[in-house]
Order: C-alpha cells, then sequence, then structure tokens
C-alpha cells in the first residue's frame, strides 16, 4: 500500500506514520506539508490513500481534493481534521472524499477507515452516518450557505471568528484584495450588509466551534 499523509503539522505527520507503519509494516508512507507539495507527489507517483487536513495555508484541503481527483481519480482520499463532522463532512463527501475523520478520532478507528476505503467503501462515524441518512429522508429548503463555494465557506467561518481581513489574509496565505473580495461574495450571496449579520447567521446554524 502507498499512502499519503498531507497536514502543515509535522507532529501530526510524524504520528499518523508511526500508525499506518504499525499496522501496515511493508507500506509506503508519503508526507506533504501543504498542498503544492501534496501535488507534487501526486504528478510523481501512484497513492492508493491519502489522509488530508483541510485547513492549511494557501490552498486548502478542498482544492487539493479537487485537483486530487483529476491528477488521480481512483486515490482514495480520507480528510482528518480537527473541525467538526457537521460542519464541513457533506462538502468534502460531495467533492469526492471517501471518508471523513476529526482528529479526535482513535488511533484503531483511523486503521479500520483506511482498511475500509481500499475496500471500496466509505468511511463516517456511527453518528454521521445517523445524521445523512436523517437528512436524506427529511426534505427541507436548503441552507443559504451552501451556495458558496468552499473557499467562500472557508472566509465566512473565519468571519464569524471575529477575525479581520487582514489576518484572515494571513491565515489562509492569501493577499488582503483576495480575501476582500470572497467577504464581498460571502455577504454578497448570503444577501447581509455587515459582518455583524455573517456572524449571527453562522452562530446560529452552528458553522463554527
Amino acid at each position: 500500500m502507498r499512502l499519503l499523509i498531507v497536514d502543515d503539522h509535522a507532529i501530526v505527520r510524524d504520528g499518523l506514520k508511526q500508525v499506518v507503519l504499525g499496522r501496515f509494516p511493508n507500506a509506503v508512507v508519503g508526507e506533504a506539508a501543504n498542498a503544492e507539495e501534496a501535488l507534487a507527489e501526486v504528478s510523481k507517483a501512484k497513492w492508493d490513500v491519502m489522509l488530508l487536513d483541510i485547513s492549511m495555508p494557501g490552498q486548502s484541503g478542498f482544492e487539493v481534493l479537487s485537483r486530487m481527483k483529476n491528477l488521480q481519480p481512483e486515490i482514495k482520499v480520507l480528510v482528518l481534521t480537527m473541525h467538526p463532522e457537521d460542519q464541513y463532512a457533506v462538502r468534502v463527501l460531495k467533492a469526492g472524499a471517501s471518508g471523513y475523520m476529526t482528529k479526535e478520532t482513535a488511533v484503531e478507528e483511523v486503521v479500520n477507515a483506511v482498511l475500509k476505503v481500499l475496500a471500496g467503501g466509505k468511511y463516517v462515524s456511527a453518528a454521521l452516518a445517523e445524521s445523512l441518512a436523517f437528512t436524506l429522508g427529511a426534505p427541507k429548503d436548503r441552507a443559504r450557505h451552501e451556495a458558496l463555494s468552499d473557499r467562500e465557506y472557508q472566509v465566512l467561518r473565519l468571519i464569524a471568528t471575529g477575525k479581520s481581513v487582514k489576518e484572515i489574509a494571513s491565515d489562509l496565505s492569501l493577499s488582503i484584495k483576495t480575501v476582500s473580495t470572497y467577504r464581498t461574495r460571502v455577504l454578497t450571496k448570503l444577501n447581509f450588509k455587515t459582518n455583524a449579520e455573517a456572524i449571527r447567521y453562522a452562530m446560529r446554524e452552528k458553522l463554527v466551534d
């Protein structure tokens, strides 16, 4: 098995590498600290599974996931992130991920998830599976934030934490002008005039921790 770990924290990559090699001693495990490194690795070699964080400086995990599926359609992508399931899980599964886990997931569950996606299945927690089943069985109006692009959604969540455009630009390794453009798009799509309205909406919809 060839598995690529994509996370901007070295300590997380090291920990995951030990977990994987402990269960799959003959596995080839690669590492990437950001989107550019991940895409370079995928361009050079074939990978079976990718463990991907979605919150990284520069290009987000969403963008990596999208481009990855074009480069290697058969790759199984497991998103492993700090964000709770109700904030991102549905988005990444719709984008083509094979599973979603939070970084609070037990070590043995990471192994189980890898085995499941290698066998052609999808991995979600029991709680998320129940939530998805309920959502599918209960038609309702589409939430306004679902119309946002992945990057716009990311900016909305950062605005909701009280961060300024300058701080968001620093977090995402984007220019202030670019973030301002995303902010404008977010407010327009949600039909808001101020950040305060966006913050209240995000809190009401539980889009932030």
